[in-house]
C-alpha cells in the first residue's frame, strides 16, 4: 500500500521503561478511513502505544508516522491533524460547555465566525444542543465524554487516536457513542482502545492485539473468529492473550 494511503505506520516500535518494557517490536499500518480498535489486557500496550502516537511520549526505538509525520520530532504537525481522547478526559468542571470548547478551539487557532460555526457543527452531533450552557461539572460521565469528543472534532482532523472512550458509560450512552463513531468514520481514521470485545467486533474493520507489549494479532474480527473452533471472536481473543505473548507482529490479511 503506498504511504499515501496509509494514516499511521509504526514499524518495530519499542518502549522500555526502568522497570518493564512496555512494547517490544510493534509495527503494523493503519489506511486512511479505517476504524480500527486496540484491544488487550490491562498493561499489554495500549495507552502507551497511543501516547507515542500523539507525540506525548517518545520511543525507545523505532519508527513512527501519523498523517505522514513523525510524532517525536514533528509534534506540531501531527496534533494538528489528530484529535486525541484520552481516558479521563482533562475538562474545567467550572467552565460552562460551550465557554469550554471557545477557550479549547482558540488554544487551536481558530477565531471569530470559524470558531463559532465549527462550535456548532460539534454540539449536536455529539449530543451536547441541550448542554451548551451546561457547567461541565454537573454532567455524568457519559456527557463529559462527549464533551471531550466535541473538542477532539473542533478542527476536523484527519485521526482520531481514542483511549478506552466508552469506559464507565450506561448502555444509552454507549449506543450514542457508536453512532458518533460510525458517522466519523470513512471521514476520519479512527484508532480506539477498548476491554469489550462485541464492541470491537460489531464495529471495527480491523483489530491488533496486544499481550505483553507485543502484537498477537492484526486482522478482522471475523477472520479472527474464523480461525477458532468455536467461531467466536472471545476465544480467539482469550487464545491469544493468555499464551505467553511468542507470536509477534503478524502480517495479518492485506486491509481493504
Amino acid at each position: 500500500m503506498a504511504a499515501t494511503e496509509l494514516a499511521i505506520e509504526v514499524d518495530g516500535l519499542t518502549r522500555r521503561f526502568p522497570r518493564c518494557e512496555a512494547l517490544g517490536g510493534v509495527s503494523f499500518q493503519v489506511p486512511r478511513g479505517e476504524l480500527t480498535g486496540i484491544l488487550g489486557p490491562n498493561a499489554s500496550g495500549k495507552t502507551t502505544l497511543l501516547l507515542i502516537l500523539t507525540g506525548l511520549l517518545v520511543p525507545t526505538t523505532g519508527r513512527v508516522r501519523v498523517a505522514g509525520f513523525d510524532p517525536t520530532t514533528q509534534w506540531l504537525e501531527v496534533r494538528r491533524r489528530i484529535g486525541f481522547l484520552p481516558e479521563n478526559v482533562p475538562l474545567y468542571p467550572e467552565m460552562r460547555v460551550q465557554e469550554y470548547l471557545a477557550f479549547r478551539g482558540r488554544l487551536k487557532g481558530l477565531r471569530g465566525k470559524r470558531l463559532a460555526e465549527r462550535i456548532r457543527q460539534v454540539l449536536e452531533p455529539c449530543g451536547l444542543g441541550e448542554m451548551a450552557r451546561r457547567p461541565i461539572g454537573t454532567l455524568s460521565r457519559g456527557f463529559r465524554q462527549r464533551v471531550g469528543m466535541a473538542d477532539c472534532l473542533l478542527t476536523e482532523p484527519e485521526i482520531l487516536l481514542l483511549d478506552e472512550p466508552l469506559a464507565g458509560l450506561d448502555a444509552g450512552q454507549t449506543q450514542r457513542f457508536h453512532e458518533m463513531l460510525r458517522e466519523q468514520c470513512g471521514h476520519r481514521t479512527i484508532l480506539f482502545s477498548t476491554h469489550v470485545l462485541a464492541e470491537a467486533e460489531q464495529l471495527c474493520q480491523r483489530v491488533l492485539v496486544l499481550n505483553g507489549g507485543r502484537l498477537a494479532a492484526n486482522d478482522t474480527p471475523a477472520q479472527l473468529a474464523a480461525a477458532t473452533p468455536t467461531g467466536s471472536f472471545t476465544d480467539a481473543f482469550l487464545r491469544l492473550t493468555t499464551l505467553p505473548p511468542r507470536v509477534q507482529n503478524p502480517r495479518g490479511r492485506s486491509a481493504r
